[in-house]
């Protein structure tokens, strides 16, 4: 079994903010620990840093047994990458620098068929048998058996963007489980998951023999499969070492003691400077009086040396003010839809005004009929309308935005929405994407605070209909407790795809995707779909 260890790391960002600093922690053989904290305070930089993805300014990582990643976006390889790219993409080094120079002796050997290349060819075969490529493709068969219901020879080649979100996070968690690596860095393993597949894979986490440090916002989750909890926040890093069940009362506790010791510490300095300030009055008429002040002093200095203790963390304020407006009855009505391969037709209205969870298994069309009803290029047979004045706002899923690619967050919201950069300003820290964080890249930002730019470019844009992708999946639970907030006062219809089990609890209405490709409507949340019987 595998460990990791941290030892003294920091980290300063591109523009000269520091992230973390002197952060050291050891997770032992076997551990499941989980690392939680606000969005943006570091959870998936520290990751990449134990990866070897990024090089801190000082400290250093170690780990043993070999480590197997998967980062928070596991399909951004490129446009075209098939399912045989991604396994790729989480394979042993070795096996991943066999493929390149197996592939590269493939297009010599199109090029020209000659004995060097013939040559280069065989032995490129040769290294890639040694160091377990074929072995691993039978490891991938069983995967793929797992994950999508195929064997690998029959969906190597399809393209990873064809695969639901789910469906991608499942087949590299296949991979990852069952792979030689024996230490696992999972960043949002469960985004994506529907329930059943939360369920696999914490039970997946309980019994798995190998070493995991993983990021996640589900709390199910994270009672359920992680022994320690590690908090990542204002650049510091405290552990817990109980479960999930009882991290909020330790982190109150632990914050009521940290501002008693402040408390304390501000108390004692005032009176040392009062004691130096009444000493040093009293030196000046009393010789006698000198070596009390002094010892005074060197007593102030070393006190104020040795610093405060630390701070208990500001708690965050995110205030999402989604207004909407009055739309026609009828928000959307559907006649006949059938996206094509995915479902069979079915019909639907939705009225004004109500809040509509979308459930199902993963690859059942979700996504794909939330991207229609946003004018997206859908292909479908039958009618999906929506009704007068209705504006739609698409969440994405995968946060795929290239047109926000390379921009920051004042310069967005001023441009898409013709605001000064003091409105700006304003409205980006109601979400806390104000101060520096106003002036990264957006494919820079974690994930939460991507999902937060594009919930405030939502409510800027007037949409009276909001065609959300599993809003939550990337939000902290500030940030999460703010949408529910924000959704309770929208004047609008709201469409969410989820498999969160606490968001979906304050909707109206469950529209179900089945596994089987019916759509139907169930008075309650229905997570796994095939457990219900519907009436013929």
């Amino acid at each position: 079994m595998g460990h990791v260890e941290v030892a003294h790391l920091t980290y300063v960002l591109p523009d000269g903010r520091p992230l973390l600093n002197d952060v050291s922690f050891r997770v032992g053989e076997g551990v499941k620990a989980a690392l939680v904290g606000p969005n943006g305070a570091g959870k998936t930089t520290l990751l990449r840093l134990v990866a070897g993805d990024l090089r801190p300014v000082e400290g250093g990582v170690t780990s043993s047994e070999g480590l197997g990643v998967m980062r928070q976006f596991v399909g951004g390889l490129r446009d075209s990458s098939t399912v045989h790219d991604l396994l790729l993409s989480v394979a042993p080094p070795a096996v991943r620098q066999a493929a390149e120079r197996l592939e590269q002796a493939e297009l010599v050997m199109m090029e020209r068929d000659d004995e060097k290349a013939q040559m280069r060819y065989a032995q490129a075969i040769t290294d890639y048998t040694d160091a377990g490529g074929y072995d691993i493709e039978v490891l991938w068969d069983t995967c793929t058996v797992a994950a999508l219901g195929l064997p690998y020879d029959g969906v190597k080649y399809r393209e990873v963007s064809t695969l639901s979100g789910g469906e991608q996070k499942r087949l590299v968690l296949e991979a990852l489980l069952r792979g030689p690596d024996q230490t696992l860095l999972l960043d949002e393993p469960d985004n994506y998951l529907d329930v059943p597949g939360k369920e696999w894979l914490e039970r997946q986490l309980r019994e798995t023999p190998k070493t995991v440090l993983l990021v996640s916002h589900d709390r199910r989750l994270l009672a359920n499969a992680a022994d320690r909890i590690i908090t990542v926040e204002s650049g510091d890093i405290w552990i817990h070492g109980g479960g999930f069940a009882t991290y909020a009362e330790a982190r109150r506790a632990r914050n009521e003691r940290l501002d008693e010791l402040r408390r304390r510490w501000d108390e004692e300095h005032a009176k040392l400077k009062a004691l130096v300030t009444m000493l040093k009055n009293k030196a000046r008429y009393n010789d006698g009086m000198a070596a009390p002040y002094h010892a005074a002093q060197t007593r102030l200095r070393r006190f104020e040396e040795a610093g405060p203790p630390e701070v208990a963390p500001a708690e965050q304020r995110v205030s999402m003010r989604l207004k909407g407006g009055r739309t026609g009855k009828r928000a959307v009505v559907c006649e006949g839809l059938e996206l094509t391969g995915l479902m069979r037709p079915f019909d639907l209205e939705i009225w004004y005004g109500e809040r509509v969870a979308v459930l199902g298994s993963n690859g059942s069309g979700k996504s794909h009929f939330l991207r229609l009803l946003a004018g997206g290029p859908v292909g479908h047979t039958g009618a999906a309308r929506l009704g007068a004045r209705v504006v739609p706002g698409h969440f994405a899923q995968t946060h795929a935005r290239p047109d926000l690619l390379g921009r920051v967050p004042v310069e967005i919201v001023m441009a898409e929405h013709a605001r000064d950069r003091s409105q700006a300003m304003k409205a980006l820290a109601r979400y806390e994407l104000a101060g520096l964080v106003a002036e990264q890249r957006f494919d820079t930002l974690s994930g939460g605070q991507q999902a937060r730019l594009q919930i405030l470019l939502l409510e800027l844009s007037g949409a009276t209909l909001l065609l959300l992708d599993e809003p939550t999946d990337n939000l902290d639970l500030a940030s999460a407790e703010a949408l529910q907030a924000g959704l309770d006062a929208f004047d609008g219809t709201v469409l969410a795809v989820t498999h969160d089990r606490w968001f979906a609890a304050d909707f109206d209405r469950f529209l179900v995707f089945g596994s089987d490709g019916t759509v139907y409507e169930s008075p309650q949340p229905v997570w796994d779909e095939a457990r219900v019987v519907r009436p013929r």
